[in-house]
């Protein structure tokens, strides 16, 4: 195999990430060949090990090492919220908060129906299950305000509810420190709507 043909297979590799497209996968193989290989060989390390060791926890499905994430063995955290999340990422935004301490649920992404993905691929019989475990009271829906977001937020709704069991959407309004001159006004709109008492 020719250097050539293993620079463009590490090029294509590196446009599986999102927001890669050809011209910085390009940059970003230069960079590492050239300027960090130390860095280069240290990702590669990071990845292999990554791939090897990491799991879905069996209780809230995020990346862990162990069968159940410290998170959800942590008995200080409030087993009757359960909080489902699209994404990893959108847990760790929830948690820098400090104001949610009930357990979580990660779906690992959303319905999709034009991407091929439903209710089966996105596995909601698990969450279903793990929603109604005796201990959970609240489902708490924190799904993106996409339009697969609110249809993923709606289907889950509607199968936690034949199962009574209470569920509630996160709040959409306008941002803490925003001003409704530069707001959005469909943001505007749905402040308007889910208004509350003082």
């Amino acid at each position: 195999m020719s250097a050539h043909s293993s620079l463009d297979i590490l090029i294509e590799a590196l446009r599986c990430l999102p927001g890669v497209g050809p011209k910085s996968a390009q940059r970003m193989a230069f960079h590492l060949l050239q300027r960090d290989q130390r860095g280069a060989a240290k990702l590669a390390t990071a990845l292999g090990h990554a791939l090897e060791v990491l799991r879905h926890c069996a209780r809230c499905n995020t990346f862990c090492e162990d069968e159940i994430c410290a998170r959800c063995a942590n008995p200080q955290r409030d087993g009757t919220q359960l909080c489902v999340v699209e994404m990893p990422a959108d847990l760790a935004m929830l948690e820098q908060t400090h104001s949610y301490h009930g357990l979580y649920y990660v779906l690992m992404g959303r319905l999709s129906p034009l991407d091929g993905i439903g209710p089966r691929e996105l596995g909601l019989e698990k969450l279903l299950a793990r929603a109604s475990d005796g201990v959970v009271q609240e489902v708490i829906l924190a799904t993106n305000f996409t339009n697969e977001g609110e249809a993923t937020a709606h289907m889950v709704a509607e199968l936690l509810r034949h199962r009574g069991i209470r569920v509630s959407r996160i709040a959409r309004g306008i941002p803490v420190g925003g001003e409704l001159e530069h707001t959005d006004s469909g943001t505007i709109a749905q402040a308007l709507v889910e208004r509350r008492a003082l």
